[in-house]
């Protein structure tokens, strides 16, 4: 029971951190993606300041063989940059340029009721849905 109460706190928290920062706004978000127009710098701090929080924590668990509460410590085993990863990266980029939405924002928008988050929801449901039929191996 402690684990679902420490799940719902950790999202809460993160959905907050979403809206306050902007990343839940997808104009905002595509300010910040717009480098040759009108360009909004301020998710880079955003993000900026996420990798200074997390930096140690992350270096501190590649050496731990548990979590916090106890559970195995799971680290992908793969390190190799492939044309999957690229391909995947770039599908996913393109959506969130088109979009300005990415999937964390998208549950907050979501239940918003917002149009946008449920045709971006239901499109990235449809892609997770074709990836799972056709199962891509390495």
């Amino acid at each position: 029971m402690i684990n679902f109460f420490i799940a719902l706190i950790s999202g809460l928290i993160f959905g907050v951190g979403l809206i306050i920062s902007g990343m839940a706004n997808p104009q905002k978000v595509i300010g910040f993606l717009n480098l040759f127009g009108t360009w909004d710098p301020s998710l880079l701090f955003v993000m900026l300041g996420g990798i200074g929080i997390s930096f140690l924590p992350f270096q501190w668990s590649r050496y731990q063989q548990k979590s916090l509460l106890g559970y195995k410590m799971n680290f992908p085993d793969k390190r190799k940059i492939d044309l999957k990863l690229i391909i995947g990266s770039a599908i996913f980029g393109v959506g969130w340029g088109l979009a300005g939405i990415c999937p964390g924002p998208s549950l907050i928008l979501l239940s918003l009721g917002l149009n946008e988050a449920v045709y971006f929801f239901l499109s990235m449901l449809i892609g997770m849905l074709m990836i799972s039929i056709i199962n891509i191996r390495d």
